[in-house]
């Protein structure tokens, strides 16, 4: 008897969500969570309802284009891969050799 199997074609790639690719897809779910929470403090201060949607919707759509932008630009590992290069120095400054000398094979 032979079984037919699905081969999920998948395996080894990012997530992709819409066009957003891998750790976006979190950035995207916590912007759009503090969003939420920043609509309804907003609402219990008093503030007017019109002005808490304008300012969450505006806020929600510089985000979500700027991370869009993000996910396009770097890809799935290019953010990291920036930043890690960021924290790297520019030079290194010794005064003695003695770090060389005893480094131990």
């Amino acid at each position: 008897m032979s079984s037919v199997y699905q081969i999920n074609k998948g395996i080894g790639r990012a997530i992709t969500f819409k066009g957003v690719k891998a750790q976006y897809i979190g950035y995207l779910a916590g912007t759009l969570v503090v969003l939420l929470v920043l609509f309804a403090v907003l609402y219990i201060c008093g503030l007017n309802t019109y002005l808490c949607l304008v300012l969450v919707f505006g806020s929600g759509a510089f985000a979500v284009t700027r991370i869009f932008r993000l996910s396009h630009t770097y890809g799935q590992h290019g953010l990291m891969k920036r930043n890690a290069r960021r924290s790297l120095p520019d030079y290194l400054k010794f005064k003695s050799r003695k770090v060389f000398i005893h480094l131990v094979q």
